[in-house]
C-alpha cells in the first residue's frame, strides 16, 4: 500500500482519462491520493472532484504565484472550505523567489496568514519551496507555534542542514520525482541520511516524471517507481519503504479512517 501526498488530479492534462488514472494507480498499490489546490478557485475544484472518489483527498491553499489572491474575504472562504470533509491540509503553501512572482513581502504575508488559518483549522501545512530556502526556514522558525499540527515540505530537493531544521520543526519531507533523475545525486545523498520515519512519497504529477519514465505526463501509478528508487537510497526493501511512508502519512493527514 502506498499514498500519493501531493498531485494535481484536475489538471487539464488529466480531463480525458481521470478515471482509469485512478484504477489503474490502485491497481499499482497506491491506495490514497492527497490533490492539491493552488488557489481558491482550484481548491474548490479539487473537493469538488475529490467527492467523486472515496481514495481522494484534498489540500486546499493559496500557492505563492497566486499570493496577491491571499485578501482577508479569500482567506475566510479557505477557512470556510478547509472545514470539509475531503480536506486533510492547508497546502500548496510557501515562498517562490523567482523572476514574475509576486514580492517577497507578499508572498510572506500570504504565507504567514496561511500558516495561521492551518493553526486554526487544525490541519497539517503542504509547503512549495523554490529560491527561498533561508526566508522559508527563518518565516517557519519565527512562527513555529502555528505549525502544531505538523506538515510536509512537498518536492523536497534542499541541503540536509535544511533538512534538519524542518524536522526540529516537527515537518516532514516529500519525496518525488527528482529524487530518481541521474544528475540528483546530492539529493539522493541527503535522503539516505534522513529517518525513514520522516519521509513519504509523492508525484506532483502531472509534472516532474520520475526516471525512467521521463517525457511521459506523470501520474500517480508512479509513486511505486520513486519508491524503489528510495530503497535503493535507503538500502532496506520496498515493502519497508511501502509501510513506513504509508503510516507516516496516515499518521499526518489522518485519511482514511486508518491512522494511528
Amino acid at each position: 500500500m502506498f499514498i500519493g501526498t501531493h498531485a494535481h488530479l484536475t489538471d487539464k492534462q488529466f480531463q480525458d482519462d481521470i478515471d482509469d488514472i485512478i484504477i489503474k494507480s490502485q491497481e499499482y498499490g497506491v491506495d490514497y491520493i492527497i490533490t492539491s489546490g493552488f488557489n481558491i478557485d482550484s481548491s474548490l475544484k479539487a473537493i469538488d472532484f475529490a467527492k467523486k472518489y472515496k481514495n481522494i483527498y484534498v489540500s486546499v491553499g493559496i500557492y505563492p504565484e497566486y499570493a496577491d489572491e491571499a485578501t482577508e474575504k479569500n482567506l475566510m472562504l479557505l477557512k470556510s472550505i478547509a472545514e470539509d470533509e475531503k480536506v486533510v491540509a492547508i497546502g500548496e503553501i510557501g515562498l517562490q523567489f523567482t523572476e514574475g512572482m509576486p514580492s517577497e513581502e507578499v508572498q510572506k504575508r500570504a504565507f504567514i496568514k496561511q500558516l495561521q488559518l492551518a493553526y486554526e483549522a487544525q490541519k497539517p501545512i503542504i509547503i512549495h519551496c523554490r529560491e527561498a530556502m533561508g526566508k522559508l526556514i527563518q518565516v517557519l522558525e519565527e512562527n513555529k507555534h502555528l505549525i502544531i499540527n505538523g506538515g510536509t515540505l512537498h518536492c523536497f530537493s534542499g541541503s540536509y542542514e535544511s533538512a534538519e531544521r524542518f524536522m526540529n520543526l516537527g515537518l516532514n519531507i516529500s519525496v518525488g520525482g527528482v529524487s530518481t533523475f541521474k544528475n540528483a545525486q546530492n539529493l539522493k545523498n541527503v535522503l539516505s541520511k534522513i529517518p525513514l520515519e520522516r519521509l513519504m512519497l509523492e508525484t506532483d504529477c502531472p509534472y516532474l516524471t520520475p526516471h525512467p519514465h521521463r517525457g511521459k505526463r506523470n501520474a500517480p501509478f508512479f509513486i511505486p517507481t520513486i519508491a524503489e528508487n528510495l530503497a535503493d537510497i535507503k538500502k532496506v526493501s520496498i515493502r519497508e519503504i511501502a509501510d513506513q511512508t504509508t503510516k507516516n502519512a496516515l499518521k499526518l493527514f489522518k485519511i482514511g479512517g486508518e491512522h494511528a
